[in-house]
């Protein structure tokens, strides 16, 4: 066995959405070792959300395999962690902040009840993220700052070894993004977290890897991440300014890059 075995393992793996469609992703290869957190950056349409569908078993690859933690991804899902977009969900769902949290605890068997250890489970996750005192809130009383800590409260409460976040600053405030980064620092010390962003200042936040998916994917150092490594994922001008270890992406739009 391998001293640093991947946490993550892609070879040679092509998917389209059906056999007359272009190919989303071609010929990709890439491995995440065990320790190490990474960022998935790219433009909109350049195969992103399909590539973390595939790392959770959502999809399957026409050609070449993936493996999570030497498995496959239906048979290592407990022990990833998923949060998905937070516009993908209904803000206004009638449940408390626990019961949420809870979801994240459903197995097949959970037909008889939660169990003690899984209440016990999800406290701790909410207590991670520091919203433990919110277990009773109604989740849809709660800011969008929170509503995005009680969802990844739900992906830790499974107890998970890898964890993937899509979007997780979209919609909450500079605040409430300053105490997520927080958080995520805490959490990379924990576990492997790649995440999907737009953003390209995460790459200066703690983050190990840069995987790029424009089709292709090329995986870099976050230290050896430049502009013109931009440039040559998003296919136009990118500037990347640094200031006190944030990065910020310019493309010539007063809004926030999403292209």
């Amino acid at each position: 066995m391998p001293e640093n075995p991947s946490v993550i393992e892609i070879s040679d793996l092509s998917f389209r959405y059906s056999p007359s469609a272009p190919p989303v992703l071609e010929n990709v290869s890439f491995a995440v070792p065990s320790g190490s957190s990474g960022c998935i950056v790219g433009p909109n349409g350049g195969g992103k959300s399909t590539l973390l569908k595939l790392m959770l078993g959502l999809l399957q690859p026409d050609t070449g395999s993936i493996r999570i933690f030497g498995k496959s991804p239906v048979k290592a899902r407990s022990k990833i962690g998923y949060m998905p977009q937070y516009h993908q969900l209904d803000s206004s769902f009638p449940a408390s902040v626990l019961e949420v949290a809870l979801m994240g605890r459903i197995t097949p068997k959970t037909i008889f009840g939660y169990k003690k250890q899984d209440k016990t489970a999800a406290i701790e996750a909410l207590d991670i993220l520091g919203i433990a005192d919110l277990a009773e809130h109604s989740f849809a009383g709660l800011s969008g700052g929170q509503r995005q800590r009680v969802l990844i409260a739900r992906a830790l409460a499974g107890e998970p070894e890898l964890l993937l976040l899509d979007e997780p600053t979209a919609n909450i405030d500079p605040g409430a993004e300053e105490q997520f980064y927080g958080t995520l620092e805490l959490l990379r010390k924990k576990m492997t977290v790649i995440t999907v962003s737009h953003d390209l200042g995460f790459v200066n936040r703690e983050t190990d890897l840069v995987i790029c998916v424009n089709r292709s994917v090329s995986i870099h150092q976050a230290t050896d991440f430049t502009a013109e490594t931009a440039n040559e994922v998003y296919h136009h001008h990118v500037n990347m300014i640094q200031h006190d270890h944030e990065c910020f992406c310019h493309c010539h739009k007063e809004h926030e890059c999403n292209e």
